[in-house]
């Protein structure tokens, strides 16, 4: 694929940013169509029972579509749901290239897009900047392959890596810029979740309140008390694996976990964090007796300790973010 190839994905992924608060349970995906004269459209899924990213670049696009590339995020569907195939509308626009980013693992359609595509005499490439389209469909991928969300762990922490104080007492450890991001964070999940003793302690609303998006159904793991501002939540007692299990069996997408210590750990130790999400201010808690991110026994030697990959960084006013998953083909 040639550098232009390339550039005409990554807008399609610009593009279908502006679906991620408002498609689900749809996968936000992005599309771009580059006529023979040069003239580029796009569109980007919409809300659910609505037109496709595909179908509105197509209606942007009109009589253009003839003859015109089609750079799409993911694989278009070949299957009747809410709406018609998206292959049928492609083929009948006249698109004669169809670029896609990456396949489809749901099992309607598994690449049957493609091969319907192929079939009505379409040339169809797969695989443009697919690293970047899989990193912005993580979520939706993992979920259409393991039936179970996508866990993004999030902490706010000390530099010194601690996320409260020995006396249990709330309070912001990060500044504004940080908890904005959090927001959004919670918007972009389907569900949140924390343990009965963050409630206890904290009595968060767990809502996203500073952007422009859905909240997140709100999981307790244990008890929250009756005037818990949590409410209405689901509390859950069972193991963590039939938990993942049934939110995935119910379209949850997205999980994110919020704490604290004892439920971070619990998650971690059993491997079922796809995403670590670390807010780090610049400030020093000192000693060793508060609240540590993770609770329990640390590791025995450096051998023992547990290393992910360093996704991304980026400054959150005077807090920086720090993304980690997972090496993969590890828990």
């Amino acid at each position: 694929m040639s550098d232009i190839d390339q550039q005409s994905m990554r807008e399609a992924v610009l593009v279908a940013a502006s679906a991620r608060l408002t498609c689900r349970p749809n996968p936000w995906v992005g599309a771009v169509i580059v006529a023979v004269d040069g003239r580029r459209f796009s569109g980007f899924t919409q809300p659910v029972g609505q037109a496709h990213a595909e179908v509105q670049a197509l209606r942007a696009a009109g009589n253009a579509a003839r003859g015109a590339t089609m750079f799409v995020t993911l694989e278009p569907c070949n299957h009747f749901g809410r709406t018609p195939p998206c292959t049928e509308a492609i083929i009948a626009a006249g698109i004669k290239h169809v670029v896609v980013g990456v396949l489809d693992p749901d099992s309607r359609v598994a690449g049957t897009g493609v091969a319907r595509l192929r079939e009505a005499g379409i040339r169809v490439d797969v695989g443009v900047s697919a690293d970047l389209v899989a990193d912005q469909l993580a979520p939706y991928l993992h979920h259409r392959r393991t039936g179970r969300p996508f866990v993004v762990l999030k902490l706010a922490m000390t530099i010194d890596g601690y996320i409260a104080a020995k006396s249990g007492s709330g309070g912001w450890i990060t500044g504004e810029t940080a908890r904005r991001r959090v927001h959004q964070m919670r918007a972009e999940s389907d569900a949140i979740l924390v343990g009965a003793g963050t409630v206890r302690a904290d009595d968060p609303q767990l809502t996203a309140r500073e952007v422009s998006g859905p909240s997140p159904r709100r999981i307790v793991l244990g008890r929250a008390p009756r005037d818990a501002r949590v409410h209405p939540c689901t509390e859950w007692s069972g193991s963590l694996p039939d938990l993942l299990d049934s939110l995935g069996s119910e379209g949850i997408v997205q999980l994110m976990v919020e704490g604290g210590a004892k439920t971070a750990a619990s998650f971690h130790e059993a491997g079922l964090i796809n995403r670590y999400v670390f807010h780090i201010a610049p400030a020093v808690m000192g000693g060793g007796d508060a609240v540590a991110a993770f609770a329990g026994d640390t590791a025995a030697t450096l051998a023992d300790v547990w290393r992910g990959r360093l996704v991304s960084t980026q400054a959150l006013g005077d807090d920086v973010e720090v993304i980690i998953e997972p090496e993969r083909g590890q828990p």
